[in-house]
C-alpha cells in the first residue's frame, strides 16, 4: 500500500514542459495541507519557480503554518486573515516603529474596508477604490498604500495569489514641504535662549552636526572620541511607545556612520560631560546612566523624545521662533555645510542619508541659489575692479 504523506510534509520535483518545439525547465513543490473533511482524500498545495530554492522557500513557509494550524488554503483566505499572517509572521527584521505602523494602518484603514475579501478576489479596481475613499493628507494616503502593497507583495512571493493587485494604483500627488533651515540670526538667538539651560549643548550639536534628535538622545560617551575629534552614530533612542523591543535601535539608514564636527561641537560636548558630572553629584544614590547617555534626565534617565520637544518649543518661543521644528537643526546644518564649501557626498555621509542624489535631490536648490549669488559677486568685482 502507497504511503501517506503526513500533514505539512511536501516534495520538490524538476519538470520540463515544451512549448512551440522549445523545452522549458522549472521547479514545482507539492505539501499536503490535510485531508478533505468529505472524502477523506488528501488535500494539497503546489508551488512553482525558476529555481529550486524558490520553490523550497514557498513550500516551507506554508509546511509552518500547517503546522502551527494557521494555513489557509489561498482560494478561502481572506485579506483580513493574510494580514494578521503577515503582521504575525514576517515582521521579525522590523524596527518597532516599522512594525508599529504596519499595524495601526492595517488596524485603522486597511482591515475595516478590504478585510473580508478574499485574498483571491482582490481585485486592481477595489484597491484604486479604496484608496481613493481615505479622506487624508496624500503622504498619509501613500503610507497606507505601501503597508498594502507590501503585505500583498509577500502573498504573491509566497504563491498565494499569482500578480499584485496593488501595482500600478494611482496615487495622490505629495507636495513636497518646503525646507526652512534657520539663517544665521535665527540660530544665534536660539543659543542665546539655549545658554545656560540643559538643553544648551544638545543643540549645539544638533545645530552643528544634523544629527536626528533620536541618534541624539541615543548618543553615548563611548561614541564620542576626543583624542580624534569623531563621533560614531551607530544607534537611536527608540520612542517610549516602542520600547518593548528594547532601548536602543540601528540609524534610519541601518548603517553606523563616523562624522568630525568642528572643534567647537567637542568643546561643547566637554563642557556637557562637565555639567553631567555636577548633575551626579547633585543626585547621589539616585543616578543612574547605566548606559553611559550624553544626555540625559537630572538622575541621569534617557529623555524623551517628547519632553526634548516641548522644552525645544518652549526656548523657540523664547527665543522668537514660533513654529520651527527640532527637525529643522537637521536642515540648518546641511544648508551651513553647503555654504561653508562641503562637497554633497561629504554631507551625505555627515547626515547618513543613502545616496549622494538624495541629498542633492534634497538641498539641490540651494546649491544653485548660492551658485547665483557668487555669479552676482564676480560681476561686481568685474565691473568695480577690473572696470569691464
Amino acid at each position: 500500500m502507497a504511503r501517506k504523506n503526513a500533514k505539512g510534509s511536501g516534495t520538490i520535483r524538476k519538470k520540463t514542459v515544451t512549448r512551440n518545439g522549445k523545452e522549458y525547465t522549472y521547479w514545482e513543490a507539492r505539501i499536503t495541507t490535510g485531508r478533505d473533511p468529505g472524502t477523506g482524500k488528501q488535500v494539497q498545495r503546489s508551488f512553482t519557480g525558476k529555481t529550486q530554492r524558490e520553490v523550497r522557500e514557498k513550500m516551507q513557509a506554508a509546511a509552518v503554518a500547517v503546522n502551527q494550524g494557521a494555513y489557509t488554503a489561498p482560494q478561502r483566505m481572506t485579506v483580513g486573515q493574510w494580514l494578521d499572517t503577515w503582521l504575525r509572521d514576517y515582521h521579525g527584521g522590523l524596527k518597532p516603529a516599522t512594525v508599529a505602523v504596519h499595524r495601526n494602518n492595517t488596524e485603522n484603514h486597511i482591515r475595516p474596508a478590504l478585510g473580508a475579501v478574499k485574498l483571491v478576489d482582490l481585485h486592481p479596481h477595489a484597491v484604486q477604490r479604496f484608496i481613493n475613499s481615505l479622506e487624508l493628507a496624500p503622504s498619509s494616503v501613500r503610507l497606507i498604500y505601501q503597508v498594502l502593497h507590501t503585505a500583498l507583495g509577500k502573498a504573491v512571493e509566497l504563491g498565494y495569489i499569482p500578480r499584485n493587485p496593488a501595482d500600478r494604483c494611482v496615487l495622490p500627488k505629495v507636495e513636497r514641504e518646503e525646507i526652512k533651515p534657520l539663517d544665521d540670526q535665527q540660530a544665534a538667538a536660539l543659543l542665546a535662549a539655549a545658554k545656560s539651560t540643559p538643553m544648551e549643548y544638545l543643540i549645539t550639536v544638533a545645530l552643528f552636526t544634523g544629527m536626528r534628535i533620536s541618534e541624539l538622545l541615543g548618543l553615548t560617551w563611548a561614541a564620542v572620541d576626543f583624542q580624534r575629534g569623531t563621533i560614531t552614530v551607530s544607534k537611536q533612542l527608540t520612542r517610549v511607545s516602542h520600547r518593548a523591543a528594547g532601548l536602543f535601535q540601528s540609524p534610519k539608514s541601518g548603517k553606523p556612520r563616523t562624522i568630525t564636527p568642528a572643534p567647537a561641537v567637542m568643546a561643547a560636548l566637554r563642557k556637557q560631560q562637565a555639567r553631567q558630572t555636577e548633575a551626579q553629584l547633585m543626585a547621589g544614590q539616585l543616578w543612574d546612566n547605566s548606559h553611559g547617555l550624553v544626555f540625559t534626565g537630572k538622575t541621569g534617565e534617557p529623555m524623551s523624545h517628547s519632553y526634548t520637544e516641548k522644552r525645544f518649543r518652549a526656548l523657540c518661543v523664547a527665543a522668537g521662533l514660533e513654529g520651527v521644528r527640532f527637525h529643522d537643526c537637521r536642515h540648518t546644518y546641511a544648508v551651513n555645510a553647503i555654504r561653508a564649501g562641503d562637497d554633497i557626498k561629504t554631507i551625505q555621509g555627515n547626515l547618513g542619508h543613502a545616496t549622494a542624489a538624495f541629498t542633492l535631490d534634497r538641498y539641490g536648490h540651494f546649491t544653485e541659489s548660492m551658485q547665483q549669488a557668487s555669479a552676482a559677486r564676480m560681476e561686481r568685482f568685474i565691473k568695480n575692479v577690473l572696470n569691464l
